[in-house]
């Protein structure tokens, strides 16, 4: 059986390496003239990592990633609103995304991934199966559904960086809410810092100083923030719109093919589970293709399973976002960070364990 993915980008990539776990002959088409990720750091949550777990490369992202470090959330001065549940922590590894993509890539043959390939029409592939995982602003997914709503601005605009400077590794991760604005902070295994700021802003805004953008809104909040913009190269601070897909799609397949990731279910980043529903789905894919006795039946049994949990996901992550830093007004933001500190970080952690408590698929044919 082969399988053509569309889209080299994580999910795309990790669904290349699933599938040929399970025996499937695979060939991944990217657009651009190389693989690899822009951006910054990504947090790789339990979840994630369990699915790693499952083709073999757990440990190597480990060995990239941030040893164990303490999470909060504080207010602009630096006073602690939550903090995470350490142990819990512990299980979450904050990667760049292309030392992720690069750990993921080894896993795969060279002749299976081939660039400068612009697929124009799903139905000219040569494949059993074909794995549309081409990213929010999907190709795949508008010609499958036409008629439906694509991706939408989300309300919010954001800077993402990562340090040059090396800082000490038992920094934590860290999020800090101010009114319409948070920052973020993701160390990375080798000392280096991923940060991120987002702030509530008109679709399509850009500056000739991105980086004294990022200065003016949160320069003057609790160290080591203004520590880490000075250590970031200001020609390094990419700026994007946050997207989302905010009309549930009524199935993530159709005939051959099957949507995964943001394709199929991209969601705001305010919950750090984008890049990890994609690699979940990767895994649930090619255990339903192990385990089904044809295409259409793997492909009900992959719809059965992600879309539930995936829209899920997006909308407590939404939710998240309306209150968390897209709050704006004064009293309301007051009211949010006291109801912060009374409640006691165990609650906040048994919240989040509805959705990090997922247990991957065998990927083990039947009988």
């Amino acid at each position: 059986m082969k399988a053509v993915v569309v889209g080299g980008g994580l999910g795309g990539v990790t669904a290349a390496v699933a599938l040929r776990h399970v025996g499937w002959e695979v060939e991944v088409l990217e657009r651009a003239p190389e693989f690899g990720e822009v951006g910054a750091g990504v947090g790789v949550m339990p979840n994630a990592m369990r699915a790693l777990a499952a083709l073999g490369l757990a440990d190597d992202v480990r060995r990239i990633g941030t040893p164990r470090v303490a999470g909060a959330i504080r207010d602009p001065r630096g006073r602690t609103l939550t903090r995470v549940d350490a142990s819990r922590q512990d299980r979450v590894v904050a990667v760049h995304r292309a030392d992720l993509h690069r750990v993921l890539r080894s896993a795969l043959p060279p002749e299976c991934l081939v660039t400068d390939a612009e697929v124009r029409s799903l139905d000219d592939l040569d494949a059993d199966l074909v794995v549309a995982a081409d990213g929010i602003r999907s190709r795949a997914r508008q010609a499958l559904f036409p008629t439906l709503p694509q991706s939408v601005y989300a309300g919010a605009t954001a800077w993402r960086s990562v340090t040059t400077a090396r800082f000490p590794l038992d920094l934590g991760l860290s999020q800090t809410l101010g009114p319409g604005t948070e920052f973020g902070v993701l160390p990375l295994g080798d000392g280096r810092v991923c940060w991120y700021a987002a702030t509530v802003a008109s679709a399509g805004g850009r500056s000739a100083d991105e980086w004294g953008e990022v200065r003016r809104l949160v320069g003057d909040w609790h160290d080591p923030i203004p520590a880490l913009l000075d250590a970031t190269p200001p020609e390094t601070v990419l700026r994007h719109d946050i997207h989302e897909l905010a009309a549930p799609l009524p199935t993530y397949v159709r005939g051959r093919v099957a949507l995964l990731g943001d394709a199929a279910h991209a969601m705001t980043p305010y919950l750090g589970q984008g890049a990890c529903m994609a690699i979940e789905d990767a895994v649930v894919l090619a255990a339903a293709c192990a385990r089904a006795a044809d295409v259409p039946t793997a492909l009900a049994e992959y719809d059965r399973q992600r879309r539930p949990r995936t829209q899920r996901m997006a909308k407590a992550s939404r939710v998240l976002g309306r209150v968390g830093h897209q709050l704006r007004n004064p009293v309301a933001v007051t009211m949010r960070d006291a109801a912060m500190r009374a409640v006691p970080a165990s609650v906040g952690s048994a919240r989040a364990a509805k959705f990090l408590a997922w247990t991957p698929p065998s990927l083990s044919p039947v009988g």
